[in-house]
């Protein structure tokens, strides 16, 4: 069974920064994509930012220039620093991940659980 967990969410001032974290357990035989989403009230979930399996990123326009995803393969995990945040990043970040499983070698989507980013002003 395969599982990701995201972690680093919490409140923070407009200005501040986080960190978020996924780790993904399990029976994996590789990882390929993985990327970042957010979803605010009323709102449809939306990418913020990807890698790839070579470590090129893409970046929604909204999170340019001030975040920056990472990816750890020793480690199974990505992280996404978050800077000059603002109230409009206010969200339930997910992490997601392009998985071949061990078991049958087969390719799947995986999603984490979600985690709060309060965004004050």
């Amino acid at each position: 069974q395969v599982q990701l967990v995201e972690s680093g969410g919490g409140l923070v001032q407009a200005g501040g920064s986080l960190r978020l974290s996924c780790v993904v357990s399990g029976s994996i035989f590789s990882i390929n994509s993985m990327g970042w989403y957010r979803q605010a009230p009323g709102k449809q979930r939306e990418l913020v930012a990807f890698i790839a399996s070579d470590y090129s990123t893409n970046y929604a326009d909204a999170a340019k220039g001030r975040f920056t995803m990472t990816r750890d393969d020793a480690k199974n995990a990505v992280h996404l620093l978050m800077n000059s945040l603002k109230p409009e990043d206010t969200a339930v970040y997910y992490c997601n991940a392009d998985i071949v499983r061990l078991s049958d070698r087969s390719p799947s989507v995986y999603w984490g659980q979600g985690t709060q980013v309060t965004v004050s002003s």
